[in-house]
């Protein structure tokens, strides 16, 4: 996997960890997931660590999501200290729909990154946080 500035490509979308289990798992949607890691996606540090721990705990080694992700030129991008603190705000702007930490820290990257997010996640569309949403899977 690359970092940012190691690519050529800039990153033009951020991956959350549903959309990149998806493409792992072959689930709906991975289609466009993929498409999306053909194009120049970047995944958060946080929602990376989510991806390897369904991993593991599915009984999967680590290194298979590395060798397949690294061919595919995924831009792996470091959780700051200005995503912790948009993290820590998203709490009370979205109160109502109780996001996990991983949700709110891959939408505090997008954010800071302004691009737009693919997830899986039909309730991120109707938040009000100003990032832009696209769903894998209709």
């Amino acid at each position: 996997m690359q970092r940012p500035d190691a690519s050529s490509n800039s990153p033009t979308i951020v991956l959350d960890a549903s959309a990149l289990l998806a493409f792992l798992l072959h689930e709906p949607g991975f289609e466009r997931v993929y498409a999306a890691l053909l194009g120049g996606a970047a995944i958060s540090t946080v929602n990376l660590a989510e991806v390897y721990t369904k991993t593991v705990t599915s009984g999967r080694p680590v290194s298979t999501v590395d060798s397949r992700l690294q061919r595919l030129g995924l831009s792996v991008v470091p959780y700051t200290e200005e995503d912790a603190r948009t993290t820590t705000n998203l709490v009370v702007a979205i109160r109502p729909l109780s996001l996990s930490l991983g949700d709110r820290s891959c939408l505090a990257m997008g954010m800071r990154l302004a691009l737009p997010i693919l997830t899986g996640d039909r309730v991120w569309t109707n938040l009000q946080t100003g990032a832009d949403i696209e769903l894998f899977r209709s």
